[in-house]
């Protein structure tokens, strides 16, 4: 064949549409083709690498030789659209809208409040609804593995959780919704739990799954499948050719002629590669047809597993034949099992296959350890014929390579059966639990001889503890011929420690932990194989009950939200403190929710692309964008010298470049941006400007330089109440500590997204962005281009989430973005993938905090003296501000009557932190608690006591000589401790704890008072326009920005209470500079209480006009009295103002009155600790918060599953790895842990504190977007606690040092087990590190 032929063309349907199309680019994934050439914009981009699952989408096909059809759900942004020929693929949209009817799954994830901002809602529908095509009625562990790979950063899972579980047939299905009696106790029971406690949703009002109404699978694709005489279909584009070979024999010529040519089945590998390595393949091989690569055969000794089946296939396959044959012969297939389960994600194992996955090598496989552990073997083929070859110690020959000739291809691998007297153990820890790589891997395999204790044969195989599987082999040599016991088991360890060495500065980091695990992982293996022989009886002696090592628990329960009812005698009509619904959820469900980056092109539109810096601290000495101008479809390279106005914005005294000039100081640092007709050509011109530097000595990097070198950004700011250095004279003991805590990336789910259209005429422009400050988009934008403000109008329909993380940052793009426009008088879209978003935009700012504590035997903390540096990066941002947040909130809930706080922010060469939700309180509170842990430790009482004893009683004042009442602090306290049973299930900790040596659990329970509403007083101000038509239907608009919190839902609650109709006849469109002018952003915790009292006081200005009409005609419908107003000359539109209050801190003084109020919460959450790993899974977790009269519980309710789940990985999981010269490492979804569904606390109790008012805000309500996430900390004291029980075991007691985030790595070295304290520690300073501790 000649490469040089026209395409084939390429048959499928998507939603019941044929679609063929005869000019394919192999490049083409099928994201990019539903969202740009079928405008079909519900499957969304989240990540590009198939880690998040936002782009979910269910593949269906034909198969001729079972006569079957097979649905499997898959990520559309790895799948090559080349790769679906003959196959139909159904998205979201396919299944329904609210045009015709919508699907079970879309209402039920709606109807339970499992969409807030709804960015990864599609995806969630699309995992869920094929499961449901393929089982009907799952169970909760189905529904958990199926949700597995979707990520969510706003709902914390639980309500999509609830919603989906209402189509499980399970026992506990009653309790699903949180109801405490279940139907099988009777109607009764039922009828009273119904008036005892509302709920946040009716199941009864769903509509039944129906499998006959779902699409069927088009006729014609089978005829297409049965037709035999397949033939090769070829695909050219710009840079690749695809060529999908019809027969065996073709792809052995296919792979003879072209040995470097990969092959290409799930495109797991291959397809982030290219896409975030730029590597470029002439020519890809896609073996999907040829049939040898799917078959399998069974034979006496084993089964022979086809290499292109797919790892789901080979997990179903493994799961049957366990089924069919004696346990003595699964043991393999087991220990296979068990690792294919944590995999990936499901819609990764539904296209990867067994032979890619082998051959590509993973240093740290899941699989190949245990392949090669099991004698397993693969059977190849090339020009010179077949031949089989082991899978041992000689097919791993280094990175990502193997003994196989670059021509010869894997057709199928073979498993083979286990003896008598053997077992096989397959072990891996990861950064989380599902979904990850992992960090260390391992198969072990031992034979006895029949009915003794002598090892006959021995295999161990190691991922993660070099560049490719290690066998360990001296260490096999230490353990055969000899008896399985401790003698024999105790020289083991130290052979394998002097066996498998890592240099202190390996490739991965945590070598000290990846040693520890080697050691562990046999220890496990050890102590299964005992319990082996003793079920054999082979050796008689028992093993201690507190030896023993079960897994985890990892069953999620029925969960509670409790919440009041509303007040008696509120009209039904009224929505306000109803759990409505978030008024765009069903349009999220069913992808017709419209974000940034689904708005159609507009003609000429072109695309930007960010020129990002590679050097942390250098001087520019040339910008070459010659070779990029050359390039297909490059149109244009904006730089500084290209903006018409301002090239700079200043903040708190500092400038900040928009496009760097002469110099950088980060990598990422914004330098030029590249315009093209399409993404993928913007991308690759971005890629070919040539950035000269001249480094500059000397870059800052951690908190601890920054010290070293004075690099701080000024203003510093100190606090402090009584006399702390008298105090410290006075107390009976003294204890200093220090805590690092981690930054967090922001992960909203829709990267930064804007679009900006010029009008044409007298230099107007739309700017179209997702922000949360539209104002100062504006602005900026105007200040940038030269022109008046009321030329550019900003708009904003929704976030697919932003946490802060959508106001600075956003500005400057926007205004890159503009000056583009403004230069080509085009529209310009600018998206940004997600490891550029996470390069560029930075995140929660690291802090280190170093704290003295004074304190009496009592446990009175009578005096405290903390010093917070926050890592600012390389501009001010906000950080000053950040710092001050700190500083207000380091007293936490306690009063300590000596008191001083130094907060500074240090100017480091990193990219620049910004806000983040909870703005510095997360970081403060925790530097707090930590210090009052440590006291509790140092006197060996329990941690809740010396809460207790300090926390603040009475009317009260904090150390800014605030006045406040802690009453409903106070109240929480106690009915947290009631609602969690904190005592007796201390007692039955301390119970479990004894009972198990290498298990243990922990318990914490935390309080946050957190002030609401914004220190600058001119920033709490907001206003509102509201129109009635003449038709009756009303729309609002206002200052605040939708991101998911729900602020419309309620705005439009509010305007339905003040003007007393029902919230179907209010409509809220979008939030714009052009209906209300010079907004605030919507950050704070303050969204709703600024803009809701603006709605009322508007609503409230046109019921009053209506008050005549209704007069007149008392018994009048709405609709009579408005038309009535319109004759009569009435005004039906009106503008409303809220002020806010008039907040100030006066920092010399070190005093004033920056909060509005406080919203308090605490948590009680327990823990269960694998000592021997890290790992560790959240039992239990009770909330109790104060908010006031909720206006929305559901919302509210959400709001705070999502900022807790938010701070579990603040805490304990989300690691931020920079290199050594400053580059982020960690910029996407695989090497970024965020919280999964398999996070989510087994049991997560939300109560809303009864009969509490505050009549500071609107309706009695609280702000409570951000409070809670400070309480995910009790996660990791919990964490902290179970460390300290299984320290004790080594007898180490007292405080000890437990940075934030508590990963697995940090818990399982502070446990100290007789196997940390064998690897030696490597001296700091004697080696350059993989990555700086930030």
């Amino acid at each position: 064949m000649s490469a040089g032929k026209e395409g084939d063309i390429l048959c499928f349907f998507i939603n019941g549409k044929k679609v063929t199309e005869d000019h394919v680019d192999p490049e083409t994934m099928l994201l990019s083709f539903l969202r740009e050439k079928l405008r079909l914009t519900g499957t969304k981009y989240g990540c590009g690498g198939g880690g998040c699952g936002a782009c979910t989408v269910m593949v269906s096909r034909y198969q001729p030789a079972t006569k079957s059809i097979v649905h499997y759900s898959a990520n559309a942004c790895l799948l090559p659209l080349c790769q679906l020929h003959g196959a139909a693929v159904i998205t979201v949209e396919g299944i329904g809208s609210t045009k015709t009817r919508i699907h079970p799954v879309q209402e039920r994830i709606a109807k339970a409040h499992g969409s807030q901002c709804g960015f990864c809602t599609p995806g969630m529908v699309m995992s869920m609804y094929t499961l449901l095509r393929n089982k009907p009625q799952p169970t909760m562990e189905d529904i958990t593995q199926a949700l597995a790979g979707n990520l969510c950063r706003c709902t914390g899972y639980q309500p999509i959780v609830d919603g989906c579980r209402t189509f499980c047939q399970e026992a506990n299905c009653c309790q699903a919704n949180g109801g405490g009696d279940c139907c099988l106790n009777g109607d009764e029971a039922a009828d009273e739990s119904e008036l005892r406690t509302p709920q946040l949703f009716d199941k009864e009002e769903f509509q039944p799954l129906d499998p006959t109404q779902e699409l069927i699978f088009p006729p014609e694709l089978i005829l297409m499948a049965e037709r035999a005489n397949p033939e090769t279909l070829t695909f050219s584009g710009e840079r690749m050719s695809w060529v999908s070979p019809a027969s065996l024999e073709e792809l052995v010529q296919l792979k003879t002629s072209n040995p470097q040519a990969p092959l290409v089945l799930g495109n797991t590998n291959i397809g982030p590669d290219i896409k975030f390595k730029g590597v470029v393949h002439p020519l890809i091989i896609s073996p999907t047809r040829v049939t040898e690569l799917f078959e399998v055969t069974q034979t006496p000794q084993g089964v022979w597993v086809g290499a292109g089946c797919s790892l789901s296939e080979l997990l179903s396959l493994l799961e049957k034949l366990v089924l069919q044959f004696p346990e003595e012969k699964t043991e393999l297939f087991r220990a296979l099992i068990q690792q294919l389960r944590n995999l990936g994600s499901q819609q990764i194992r539904n296209v990867a296959s067994l032979g890619g996955n082998i051959m590509s090598v993973y240093p740290n496989s899941d699989l190949n350890p245990v392949l090669a552990a099991g004698s397993c073997k693969v059977s190849v083929i090339s020009k010179g014929g077949r031949r089989e070859v082991p899978l041992n110690q000689d097919f791993f020959v280094s990175f990502g390579k193997t003994i196989l000739k670059p021509e010869e291809v894997v057709v199928s691998v073979f498993i083979p059966f286990s003896r008598k007297g053997e077992f096989v153990r397959a072990f891996r820890q990861a950064p989380r639990k599902e979904s990850s790589f992992a960090t260390v891997t391992t198969g072990m395999r031992v034979l006895f001889s029949e009915g003794s204790r002598v090892v006959q044969d021995v295999s161990l195989y190691y991922g993660g503890m070099g560049p490719t599987t290690v066998s360990a082999a001296k260490t096999c040599a230490a353990i055969v011929t000899r008896p399985w016991d401790d003698e024999t088991l105790s020289r083991a360890y130290d052979v394998l420690l002097d066996e498998l060495v890592l240099p202190p500065s390996a490739p991965g980091g945590k070598v000290e932990f990846r040693r520890s695990l080697t050691l562990t992982f046999l220890f496990k293996f050890n102590l299964e194989v005992l319990q082996k022989l003793r079920e054999m009886n082979v050796i008689t002696d028992e093993l201690p009950e507190r030896m023993q090592m079960r897994p985890l628990p990892r069953e999620i329960q029925p969960s509670l939200q409790e919440f009041q009812h509303v007040p008696e005698g509120q009209s039904d009509e009224d929505p306000v403190g109803r759990p409505i619904m978030h008024r765009s959820a069903i349009s999220q469900a069913t992808g017709e929710a419209v974000y940034c980056d689904d708005m159609p092109r507009t003609d000429g539109e072109l695309f930007l692309a960010v020129v990002t810096s590679s050097r942390a601290h250098a001087k520019i000495t040339g910008l070459d964008a010659s070779e990029a101008l050359r390039l297909p479809g490059v149109v244009d390279v904006i730089t500084a010298k290209d903006i018409p106005g301002k090239k700079i914005r200043t903040m708190f005294g500092y400038d900040e470049e928009l496009l760097a000039e002469s110099e950088v100081s980060c990598i990422g640092q914004m330098l030029c941006a590249v315009l093209a007709d399409t993404r993928a050509h913007a991308k690759r011109g971005a890629a070919a400007v040539k950035i000269s530097y001249e480094d500059l000595a000397d870059p800052v990097f951690t908190v601890e330089e920054a010290i070293e070198k004075s690099s701080f950004y000024k203003p510093q700011r100190v606090i402090e109440r009584g006399n702390v250095t008298e105090a410290f004279e006075t107390v009976d003991q003294i204890y200093e500590g220090e805590i690092h805590l981690g930054g967090q990336e922001h992960f909203y789910m829709e990267t930064q997204s804007m679009l900006v259209v010029p009008v044409g005429e007298e230099t107007e422009f739309r700017v179209y962005v997702s922000t949360q400050w539209p104002t100062l988009t504006q602005d900026v934008v105007a200040e940038t281009l030269g022109i008046p403000s009321n030329r550019v109008s900003c708009h904003v329909k929704r976030m697919g989430g932003a946490f802060g993380g959508k106001v600075t940052k956003t500005t400057i793009l926007a205004c890159i973005t503009s000056v583009a426009a403004w230069k080509t008088n085009r529209a310009v879209r600018c998206v940004l993938e997600r490891g550029e978003d996470m390069l560029m935009t930075g995140g929660r700012h690291p802090v280190l905090g170093k704290y003295k504590a004074g304190f009496m035997n009592d446990g009175r903390i009578v005096a405290a003296d903390i010093q917070y540096y926050a890592n600012a990066g390389n501009v001010i941002d906000e950080s000053v501000m950040v710092v001050e947040k700190i500083l207000l909130h380091m007293d936490n809930a306690y009063n300590i009557p000596n008191l001083r706080g130094r907060g500074v922010a240090c100017r480091t060469n990193l990219p620049s932190n910004t806000a983040f939700r909870g703005f510095g309180v997360p970081q403060s509170i925790m530097v707090m608690e930590n210090m009052i842990n440590d006291v509790a430790m140092a006197l060996g009482r329990p941690g809740d006591q010396i809460r207790e004893i300090n926390m603040y009683k009475g009317p009260s004042t904090t150390h800014y000589k605030s006045e406040f009442s802690p009453e409903n602090m106070l109240r929480c306290w106690e009915e947290c401790k009631v609602k969690s049973e904190y005592n007796d299930r201390r007692r039955a900790v301390d119970q479990f704890n004894q009972q198990h040596r290498w298990k243990k659990r922990g318990m914490s329970i935390i309080p946050i008072k957190f002030g609401i509403a914004f220190g600058e007083s001119f920033l709490n101000q907001a206003a509102a326009l509201v129109h009635i038509y003449k038709d009756g239907s009303v729309v609002v608009a206002h200052g605040g920005t939708e991101m998911g919190q729900g602020i419309h839902t309620k705005m439009q609650q509010v305007a339905s209470r003040e003007l007393h109709i029902p919230p179907s006849k209010i409509y809220i469109s979008e939030t714009g500079t052009n209906t209300v002018p010079n907004t605030c952003p919507s950050a704070a915790s303050f969204g709703t209480d600024a803009n809701g009292m603006a709605v009322k006081d508007a609503c409230q200005t046109l019921y009053q006009r209506l008050e005549p009409i209704r007069q007149k005609n008392p018994k009048g419908s709405w609709e009579s009295w408005v038309i009535a107003a319109f004759f009569e000359k009435i005004s039906l539109s009106a503008t409303g103002f809220y002020r806010g209050p008039d907040l100030y801190m006066d920092w010399d003084k070190m005093e004033g009155q920056p909060y509005a109020y406080f919203t308090f919460g605490v948590c009680c959450c327990e823990v269960e600790l694998d000592c021997l790993t890290g790992d560790y899974r959240t039992v239990r977790t009770d909330i109790v918060v104060d908010i006031g009269r909720s206006v929305n519980p559901s919302v509210d309710i959400g709001q705070i599953e999502g900022a807790f789940m938010q701070g579990l990985g603040l805490y304990t999981m989300e690691e931020l790895k920079f290199s050594p010269s400053g580059l982020l490492y960690t910029r996407g979804p695989s090497q970024y842990k965020i919280p999964a569904v398999c996070d989510v606390p087994l049991r997560f109790n939300v109560y809303l504190l009864s009969d509490s008012h505050n009549p500071l805000a609107i309706y009695s309500s609280k702000g409570i977007g951000e409070p809670i996430l400070s309480l995910g900390s009790s996660v990791f004291f919990a964490i902290k606690d179970a460390v300290a029980a299984a320290r004790s075991e080594s007898g180490l007691v007292g405080p000890f040092p437990l940075d934030s985030p508590a990963t697995p790595e940090r818990a399982c070295l502070a446990c100290a087990s007789p196997f940390t304290q064998k690897i030696p520690a490597s001296k700091p300073g004697s080696f350059k590190p993989w990555a700086l501790n930030i």
